[in-house]
């Protein structure tokens, strides 16, 4: 049975190692992959795969920008053990999220490395991109400095090499919060829903997030109210055209050297 927030990783010991022309005994670290189950009201919902750590983060972060619930009709969020995995069972106001529900269930699982899994027709997997506020004007060391930041503070991915991770940037390039999962998909739920606990304000906020930029990744971070996206991967043309539509700011192949901004200019301050 999996216990919630038990473990994030397991030693692992391959069956030989290869390096520098000999073979050895080795081990390692390898992250834990669960099934959870989010529910509402106790009715299923969607079932995603995901490292079982910050699981109450991940159900808010992925009510909120999925447009199941607003983050005030939140009331508790429950996550218990089961069999198969976790459940995460999510209390909402009386009447919260049932029109929502109904038009966009999911009916399968969703990979952790998918976002659009049980998502049933095309008009449901591209629906409208939310279009964010003013937000934030950054500079460019501000960048450089979260993302400096977020490289030491993936423990669970510098023990596995195998988790991204997203982190919650203040203005002047601080990272309030680090979130790791498997799935790129989860990690950024994870600290949206984080965050929103805590508090924080979206419009004054940036996400660095360690994975490729999909077009979704887009989406999730306009629904959160989130103005600003940096990744240290490229971006899909899809990806660019949604922050666009969206009045983001995207910058992407963001690396120690440098990053290039692909969408809204206008929020990045050359000094």
């Amino acid at each position: 049975m999996v216990k919630p927030a038990d473990f994030a990783a397991t030693q692992v010991r391959p069956a030989r190692a290869w390096r520098d022309g000999r073979a050895s005994d080795a081990s390692r670290e390898a992250p834990e992959e669960a099934a959870i189950g989010l529910l509402y009201d106790s009715a299923p919902y969607v079932v995603v795969m995901g490292t079982p750590a910050d699981v109450e983060d991940l159900a808010v972060g992925f009510t909120v920008p999925e447009g199941v619930a607003a983050f005030a009709d939140i009331q508790r969020v429950s996550v218990s053990a089961a069999d198969e995995g976790l459940l995460a069972d999510v209390l909402l106001a009386p009447g919260a999220g049932e029109a929502l529900m109904g038009r966009r269930r999911r009916t399968l699982e969703a990979r952790s490395s998918c976002g659009l899994c049980g998502v049933e027709t095309l008009k449901e997997a591209m629906r409208t991109v939310t279009t964010v506020g003013p937000g934030p004007q950054i500079a460019h060391a501000a960048i450089q400095r979260a993302l400096a930041t977020l490289e030491t503070g993936q423990t669970l991915g510098q023990a596995t090499r195998a988790t991204h991770a997203a982190a919650w940037c203040a203005p002047d390039g601080a990272v309030t919060l680090v979130r790791e999962d498997v799935g790129r998909h989860n990690a950024l739920d994870k600290v949206v829903g984080a965050a929103l606990r805590a508090g924080l304000d979206p419009a004054a906020a940036f996400i660095v997030v360690t994975s490729r930029c999909s077009y979704e990744m887009v989406e999730k971070t306009a629904a959160a109210g989130v103005s600003i996206l940096a990744a240290i991967s490229a971006p899909t043309a899809l990806a660019i055209r949604k922050a666009e539509a969206a009045g983001m700011t995207l910058i992407a192949l963001a690396r120690a050297d440098g990053h290039m901004v692909f969408a809204g200019p206008e929020r990045i301050v050359e000094a």
